[in-house]
């Protein structure tokens, strides 16, 4: 692995790479992000070894496309932690999964039909013991029909809606969900995890938000006002509402949550 000069000829052929991105790694010093990256960056010398490891006064943040700080590297750093970050976000797939945030927030625009036949197509590509397929799948566009069981959630759940000064709606307000449903008699929910993950990944490649919901469905499976809404979808009475997907155009850019890295093990 080269050694990386910000002001120097020895650059890495990633760093190279990343440089000619707009946003991302080049960053002129005239650059709004530019100037941002050497104020964090003369936060704290950095200390590398010149010798063993990467010397360049980005080295301590990696930088979403649109300026958001995804991690910060305390030194010492190992140098393959830090270049594969760099890959995730390099590589059009992994930049899509790391950069996926639950969105709270959502512009009344509703998503167009043809996006969400997108994300159900998708979504069916997960994989699945044995090809059983065990999910059904109902997506709401009606907005109305949101509304009313909207009003029937806040009967029932008055204290939750009062402390929720943004509340607009029982899906996170999203103009539209995708609802899984599985077997009512059990199985299939580990599958409708992953045609989950299948649509939130597409989702955030297509500039959608979405955010996984456990609670809706739960309501829906147990308040007897909200039947209707359960028959409006048309689920079989042998199956039930297990996982709910709200997706809209998001409406905030919440910050990037931390993940415990300490729960994973390598055996080797």
């Amino acid at each position: 692995f080269d050694k990386i000069e910000v002001n120097g000829d020895n650059q890495h052929p990633l760093y190279a790479y990343l440089k000619s991105q707009r946003g991302f790694g080049g960053f002129d010093r005239n650059d709004n992000m530019g100037k941002l990256l050497d104020d964090m960056s003369r936060k704290k010398d950095a200390d590398y070894d010149k010798n063993a490891d990467i010397k360049w006064n980005f080295t301590k943040f990696l930088v979403s496309a649109d300026g958001r700080v995804i991690r910060r590297y305390e030194p010492p750093e190992k140098i393959s932690v830090i270049e594969a970050d760099i890959q995730m976000q390099v590589n059009p797939v992994l930049r899509t999964i790391m950069s996926r945030q639950s969105i709270r927030k959502y512009l009344e625009k509703p998503v167009e039909h043809e996006k969400l036949e997108v994300l159900v197509r998708a979504g069916i590509r997960a994989p699945n013991g044995l090809n059983r397929q065990p999910w059904i799948i109902r997506v709401v566009e009606d907005q109305k029909l949101i509304d009313e069981v909207t009003e029937v959630f806040k009967q029932e759940n008055p204290d939750q809606v009062k402390n929720d000064p943004n509340f607009k709606n029982m899906f996170r307000n999203a103009p539209n969900i995708i609802c899984i449903c599985t077997p009512a008699e059990g199985g299939g929910e580990l599958e409708a995890g992953l045609f989950a993950g299948n649509v939130v990944t597409a989702a955030q490649s297509m500039g959608l938000g979405t955010c996984c919901l456990g609670g809706a469905p739960e309501f829906l499976r147990t308040c007897e006002k909200a039947k209707f809404f359960v028959e409006r979808l048309d689920i079989p009475a042998d199956y039930k509402p297990t996982l709910v997907i709200a997706v809209g155009y998001p409406d905030e850019k919440p910050d990037f949550k931390p993940r415990d890295e300490s729960k994973v093990k390598f055996i080797q």
